[in-house]
């Protein structure tokens, strides 16, 4: 099978020339106004009737001729006999005469005779009849029939979205089949032999991962005004791809495919469309998301998004959704964008338009600071760790340290974490967070915690191991923890400490060289005089805390280097070496925060939130 190779990069414009030229507007359709909240007019609503349909009172009081109560006031009222009452919702029995009154509710009808009311405020019962100590005009407290909507009169536009207020509206006119744009539906098939839906167990020395993007770009498909259809992942055979489209293509307006677009051999989607449909853009000059393609299959539209779930949304969010909406009849959300200083610098010189995910946090003064969130488009806590994206022009090698950015959020809701910590992943920690609001956790251990302090972007920093930062910092809070071999239940291998890793029949799984763990763990081999170049497993690393436990829980290993909380939630054995203590470290210059401030108040309770983590003490 050959290879396809991206020689000519479209430009982001033509790519978003591309998808407008793509025709997925559904015919308009007709709901009944019960369900129209949310969807768009397709055309002009006019009245076909008076709003109201005729005079009625605008409060509680009496109807009269307005002429009879000229030269009222609080002195010299005038006094009118009653010679009825009028309710709301029943047809006036009484006609008002030269001279008389009708007592009246809100929203009855005025009665004939009468051309305004006088407020029941402004009188009061005699023995003749009702004073009325004010004078009042023609058409006082009175609506008129049609002062509220005139038949024949324009109401509502089309391409007007439907709100509670439109369908009060709607309402009042009598209108109960409302005409609509409708809703373009969007297919969705994720590609893949390794793809599992949720739910769905996992075969991890497969390959499989759980399907990500099914679900993910179905949800922004409705968030943009869409009607998401899913239909069941499909693998990288050829033959099965053309029918998963086809059936798709039979049944939407547009179908979204994610993965299988790169120039891999065995990525078949874009032959499938130049063979079966027509392809008009295969490769994008802009990251992430280059392999994206545009083209048709059968009658319907087709858009080829990334695999990677951050390239997959970033892509949607960028070219297709505005599509969607425009279909839909939906305005463009209001962009919402913050300005910002970039925290670090930042290198970029790849010759394409670079749409960078960024984290936002505020300094010691409240400025807004900005950081790029880059693990990789196949990273999928990017998707939450970044806030926005700052677009990055293709000629740009770097952003200096400084250098003010834009970031547009993802939503206008979008804040920036209270407290912003980076270090050592530690579960005691984790657990403190809970008590902060809106806190920001990156878990990448202590050497990357130390420097970006260096850089001056976290709050604080958690730490542990024998590493020093080299900034100066407060320290917040401390405790100890047990750290040692994890091994399965009974250690069937006999381990009894670091010493029995160099035989050559025991297999071992490491910390990776950011986390102060694996540099506690070093002295640990050097002190006993270990080589760790005869330790079975020595290179071979894991980045989380658990992680480690959870490959011998797997039987893929003899023993891993962990904590005793981790062997004891998962049921394993453990071999104890030391303890070793974690340190939570502020920025000297952020300590002032309300976010730190509230860390430092979550943390005066450390005892209560290590209580039942085995190992742990302070």
């Amino acid at each position: 099978m050959s290879r396809k190779e991206f020689r000519d990069l479209a430009a982001p414009e033509e790519a978003h020339a591309a998808v407008a030229s793509l025709d997925i507007e559904p015919d308009p359709e007709t709901v009944p106004l019960r369900e129209s909240r949310g969807r768009v007019l397709a055309e002009r609503v006019d009245a076909g009737i008076d709003v109201p349909g005729f005079d009625r009172a605008s409060m509680d009081g009496y109807a009269l001729r307005a002429r009879d109560t000229f030269g009222a006031d609080e002195a010299d009222p005038v006094v009118l006999p009653q010679v009825g009452v009028v309710h709301a919702g029943e047809e006036p029995d009484v006609d008002v005469g030269a001279g008389e009154c009708v007592e009246i509710s809100t929203g009855a009808v005025m009665p004939p005779g009468a051309d305004a009311v006088v407020p029941v405020e402004r009188t009061h019962e005699v023995e003749d009849g009702v004073a009325f100590d004010t004078a009042v005009a023609p058409g006082d407290s009175v609506m008129a029939a049609g002062a509220d909507v005139a038949a024949g009169e324009r109401a509502l536009g089309p391409g007007t979205e439907l709100t509670p207020r439109e369908i009060g509206l709607l309402s009042a006119l009598g209108v109960d089949d409302v005409p609509v744009r409708g809703t373009p539906t969007v297919g969705v098939v994720s590609t893949g032999d390794e793809l599992v839906r949720p739910g769905g167990e996992l075969d991890h020395r497969a390959g499989q991962i759980h399907d990500v993007n099914s679900y993910t770009v179905a949800a922004a498909v409705e968030e943009a005004g869409g009607e998401a259809v899913l239909y069941p992942h499909a693998g990288d055979d050829y033959d099965e791809m053309e029918r998963q489209l086809r059936e798709a293509a039979a049944e939407c307006d547009l179908v979204l495919t994610s993965g299988s677009t790169s120039a891999s051999a065995v990525d078949v989607v874009y032959r499938v469309i130049e063979e079966s449909g027509e392809l008009l853009l295969h490769g994008v000059a802009i990251k992430p998301g280059k392999p994206m393609l545009v083209g048709r299959v059968g009658e319907s539209a087709y858009v080829g998004l990334p695999g990677y779930p951050v390239s997959a949304l970033t892509i949607f969010r960028t070219f297709v959704a505005p599509a969607i909406r425009d279909a839909a009849g939906k305005p463009e959300p209001e962009r919402a964008t913050v300005e910002g200083r970039m925290a670090v610098r930042e290198r970029y010189a790849q010759g394409r338009t670079r749409l960078m995910p960024a984290g936002l946090l505020t300094d010691e003064d409240g400025e807004t600071l900005v950081y790029p969130v880059d693990k990789g488009s196949g990273a999928t806590t990017s998707l939450v760790e970044a806030d926005g994206v700052v677009e990055v022009d293709a000629d740009t090698d770097y952003l200096a340290a400084g250098e003010s950015v834009t970031v547009e959020l993802f939503s206008p809701g979008v804040r920036p974490p209270t407290v912003l910590a980076v270090g050592e992943d530690d579960p005691a920690f984790a657990r403190a967070l809970d008590g902060v609001r809106r806190p920001r956790y990156l878990a990448e251990g202590t050497r990357p915690g130390y420097r970006r302090l260096r850089d001056g972007l976290p709050d604080v920093v958690v730490a542990s191991g024998p590493l020093e930062a080299d900034e100066e910092t407060d320290e917040l809070a401390s405790w100890t923890r047990e750290w040692g071999l994890v091994v399965p239940r009974g250690n069937p291998a006999g381990i009894e400490g670091v010493a029995d890793l160099a035989a050559s029949d025991v297999s071992f799984v490491n910390r990776t060289t950011a986390s102060g763990l694996r540099a506690t763990f070093d002295a640990a081999l050097a002190d006993a005089g270990v080589d760790a170049e005869r330790v079975h497993g020595y290179e071979r690393t894991v980045r989380a805390h658990e992680s480690p436990a959870r490959k011998v829980q797997s039987g893929d290993v003899d023993a891993g280097l962990g904590l005793r909380a981790s062997a004891a939630k998962l049921g394993l054995g453990f071999v104890p070496v030391g303890e070793e203590r974690v340190r939570v470290l502020a920025n000297p210059e952020r300590t002032g925060k309300d976010g730190v401030r509230e860390l430092v108040r979550a943390l005066d309770g450390i005892e209560r939130v290590i209580a039942d983590l085995p190992g742990y003490d302070t």
